[in-house]
């Protein structure tokens, strides 16, 4: 008996130390977005304008992932508040070398390569009131870029955007972000607008610098 006594104590403290366990979703940052404003880009010389939000840069981009841009048009709108990029690649639809077919299956295959860690791919069309049109692809899952598009007048420019953080691919943080984020995108693409070629039928060089 005088030891059945101290082992009915410890396992009635046993337990009660015991607890249920309920275990609590996972929880992310909760990031403050700024006001929806949005500004004009129109430089002169580019052969495009659009609007863009007033919380963004535009950055001229002199190498693409390290390769050297193809010409004097290409330009990140980078988001510092939010580690995001826009990159946009420019090019000039030609006849044979840079032919539309040739730079839509392109815009296709750099989407696509997102695949294997896409959950889904879903592409909606774009028309503007500018005669612009073109795909906006939204990518599913832990994918490098998850909103993409082209845009073009389909008979002399082509332009390209894909988003991309500074972060590791997460679908499930990073969901806040790509929603505000593809609200700006699609206000860039309905207000795209190219210009016509000047008197010499040659696009002009960029006479205003922007940022490198």
């Amino acid at each position: 008996m005088k030891f059945l006594f101290p082992l009915c104590i410890l396992i009635l403290l046993f337990t009660a130390c015991e607890q249920a366990y309920t275990p609590k979703p996972r929880g992310y940052f909760n990031i403050p977005f700024p006001e929806k404003k949005y500004q004009v880009f129109d430089l002169p010389g580019y052969p495009y304008t659009f609007e863009y939000p007033v919380y963004a840069k535009v950055v001229k981009d002199s190498l693409f992932f390290g390769e050297q841009a193809e010409n004097p048009y290409w330009i990140n709108i980078e988001f510092p508040s939010l580690n995001g990029k826009i990159y946009m690649s420019y090019k000039e639809i030609g006849p044979r070398e840079n032919n539309l077919e040739a730079l839509v299956n392109d815009a296709f295959k750099m989407t696509y390569k997102h695949t294997y860690k896409a959950d889904y791919i879903d592409e909606k069309e774009i028309y503007n009131a500018h005669g612009v049109s073109g795909l906006f692809y939204e990518v599913g899952g832990n994918a490098a870029s998850a909103k993409q598009f082209f845009a073009t007048d389909s008979t002399r420019h082509f332009l390209r955007g894909a988003l991309y953080f500074d972060a590791t691919p997460n679908a499930d943080s990073l969901a806040p972000v790509h929603r505000f984020l593809e609200e700006d995108m699609w206000h860039l693409v309905e207000t795209l607008k190219f210009q016509k070629p000047n008197s010499k039928n040659q696009i002009p060089n960029p006479k205003s610098q922007i940022p490198n």
